[in-house]
């Protein structure tokens, strides 16, 4: 069970879909469970946990409220992304701790089926995704 991965959050899919299923396959003999070009989305395990995530950076900007920010200084780069069991008790959970909501819970269909999904950020203002499906 993919507990905890990191996902970057990229501008050009193409190009790093590309260095990282090489990358990946030459330093750990990992190829890739998926490329959706369409969707901006890649991702790799190794012996069945997520390694890595690419997700298309506009798609997390215009969820998060970043998208008029320029890159460089506003939107995201990186995210970790917590798979959990109630994506809802978790965004109470960690607003608890001193999270702040960057995207309400949300049921997200055109990413996945059943997937549901919040946007918070830890106190230093680095973003995290909970996700059920």
């Amino acid at each position: 069970m993919d507990a905890l991965y990191p996902r970057l959050l990229v501008d050009d899919f193409d190009a790093c879909a590309r260095f990282y299923t090489a990358a990946l396959r030459e330093l750990l003999g990992v190829e890739p469970v998926r490329i959706l070009p369409a969707a901006s989305y890649a991702n790799w395990d190794l012996d069945g946990e997520a390694v890595l995530s690419l997700f298309g950076r506009a798609a997390i900007a215009a969820v998060t409220g970043t998208s008029g920010q320029a890159a460089t200084s506003g939107q995201d780069r990186s995210m970790l992304v917590f798979k959990v069991d109630d994506v809802d008790a978790a965004t109470k959970t960690l607003e608890g701790f001193g999270a702040t909501i960057a995207a309400a819970p949300t049921d997200r269909p055109d990413w996945g089926p059943n997937l549901r999904t919040a946007h918070l950020r830890d106190p230093e203002g680095n973003l995290l995704e909970l996700q059920s499906y």
